[in-house]
């Protein structure tokens, strides 16, 4: 079935949701400990057999898309600088010096031929490869093909950069990302026009990943921005391996009707809308206005997260002024994220952490949450022989 037909098999499950006043549902509740969102050795449990083995998504193509840009980002201990290459593929390396441990550059972003360790001289090449060392004939002896920077695998596509974070570590992007990245890679996101970034933060990563895959709270949590375009607690929900697709339907859904079934994937943004998640750390969200890449960073402790909000536009700003609405639009969406979810999340973590409550409680209604703690479940078991959870 291509994306086309997935998405008109959605809209036709919304259309009948919301005749109906149903919602997709799972085949019963689930029940979470509360100790899964506050105790550290979980949380350390998730950091090391979920986050620094699974691929990451870490940036945008459209952020470094010319020869020599890069960028750099801090996950966790891990700081990492990502360059373009002269053949326009991408490298993931640890940013740091290869002679003292020294972080090569503090820069955000750029477009260099060269890296200049602050602390001794030493000099790299775009790709990593030691160029120089400072006073080499005083030095001694090193061989430079040995001490380049050091290089994480790395991956492209979709307009996405994805990285894992272990050295060395094989992994099967394709394999991992399976039919999510094929709808993603539709959207075309290479082409279009990045328009930067806010960063806000929030509570424990599970915390703010649950409020991106259901819209069961959207009448109490936006009352005035979601609630009256989009149906409050009526969702669909197609998965692809641990990633969600979550379609909710907006309250002028009933005029696809008029629509041939075989059009319906023409009308995301009028009549229904999206949710992307890629698995473990990233929400897409595509809206007719802006387009919305949330990429959770966990942690410095298990009640913390920092999210990075990346936005995209279908197309470049005619003048000036255009760039200042994109800015004070992005402005809002950031406010509107961190004051009606984030926030929330945060009292929520109190409330987790309070100890009031050994459990928490996902309705069949919440399938999408209820998927996304059985995935991560499954990579804490480290259980080779175990099936992967079923939808």
């Amino acid at each position: 079935m291509d994306i086309k037909q997935q998405h008109n098999e959605m809209v036709g499950r919304m259309l009948d949701h919301v005749e109906n006043g149903t919602t997709d549902q799972a085949e019963d509740t689930l029940t979470v400990p509360s100790a899964a969102y506050t105790d550290a050795d979980i949380w350390q449990q998730e950091m090391d057999l979920i986050f620094k083995r699974l691929p990451l998504t870490v940036g945008l193509t459209n952020e470094i898309p010319e020869p020599g840009d890069f960028k750099t980002l801090t996950m966790f201990d891990k700081p990492l600088l990502i360059t373009r290459q002269r053949d326009g593929s991408v490298r993931a390396m640890l940013n740091v010096c290869s002679h003292r441990g020294m972080m090569l550059t503090e820069e955000k972003s750029g477009n260099k031929g060269v890296f200049t360790c602050p602390y001794h001289g030493w000099s790299f090449a775009g790709d990593g490869s030691l160029r120089g060392v400072a006073d080499a004939h005083k030095f001694g002896e090193v061989d430079k093909s040995c001490l380049g920077l050091t290089q994480l695998p790395t991956y492209e596509r979709g307009g996405l950069i994805f990285t894992v974070l272990t050295p060395g570590l094989e992994v099967d992007f394709e394999a991992f990302l399976g039919g999510m990245i094929e709808d993603i890679e539709d959207l075309g996101f290479e082409d279009w026009y990045y328009c930067g970034q806010r960063e806000i933060y929030g509570a424990n990563w599970k915390v703010a990943y649950d409020g991106y895959l259901e819209g069961y709270h959207f009448a109490a949590a936006h009352p005035e921005t979601i609630h009256p375009r989009t149906y409050s607690n009526i969702m669909d929900f197609r998965f692809h391996g641990p990633h969600t697709m979550i379609g909710f339907p907006q309250k002028t859904i009933a005029k696809l009707r008029e629509v041939p079934p075989e059009d319906w994937w023409k009308y995301e943004n009028d009549g229904y809308d999206f949710i992307r998640t890629i698995f473990p750390n990233v929400s897409i969200f595509v809206a007719p206005e802006l387009t919305q890449i949330a990429q959770l960073i966990p942690g410095p402790t298990p009640g913390e997260n920092r999210t990075i909000l990346y936005y995209l536009d279908r197309k470049t700003p005619a003048d000036d002024n255009a760039r200042a609405e994109l800015e004070k639009f992005m402005d809002w969406l950031k406010t509107v994220v961190q004051e009606e979810d984030y926030d929330v999340g945060l009292a929520v973590q109190k409330g987790l952490e309070s100890g009031a409550h050994q459990n928490v409680v996902f309705g069949r209604n919440e399938h999408g949450n209820q998927y996304f703690h059985q995935w991560v479940n499954y990579y804490l078991a480290e259980d080779p022989e175990a099936p992967p959870p079923k939808p």
